[in-house]
């Protein structure tokens, strides 16, 4: 349980991925224009759906946004499709599967301490 995050469990753990979502700026609209269009696309009910987690949502200027989610992989399906729902046609969207690297670097920083690679 030591490598586990905030909030987590070692059931949740092991039944949950990250995803990075990158939601990059469609910089031939304005805000007004993309805030009515997520409006319509009732963007703000609909993502994430249902069952997956917000772990970070961050703006990156110049950008867009950069969205990380904790789901269980049978939700990808789910994730995909309001995406091409809601933000197709506001942002372009990009998606990788990710995860928790901390306890990997604490493991490998312990390694190299012991005189390891």
């Amino acid at each position: 349980m030591a490598n586990e995050g905030p909030g987590t469990t070692s059931e949740t753990a092991s039944e949950t991925m990250l995803m990075t979502v990158f939601l990059r700026h469609d910089q031939s609209n304005n805000l007004d224009a993309v805030q009515t269009k997520l409006k319509d696309a009732d963007w703000w009910e609909r993502f994430p759906p249902a069952g997956v987690e917000v772990v970070n949502w961050v703006v990156a200027m110049g950008f867009g946004q950069i969205v990380t989610l904790r789901l269980p992989p049978s939700k990808i399906p789910l994730v995909n499709v309001e995406l091409e729902r809601s933000a197709w046609g506001v942002f372009t969207t990009e998606c990788y599967p990710a995860y928790d690297f901390v306890p990997v670097r604490e493991m490998i920083k312990e390694r190299v301490r012991k005189g390891g690679k």
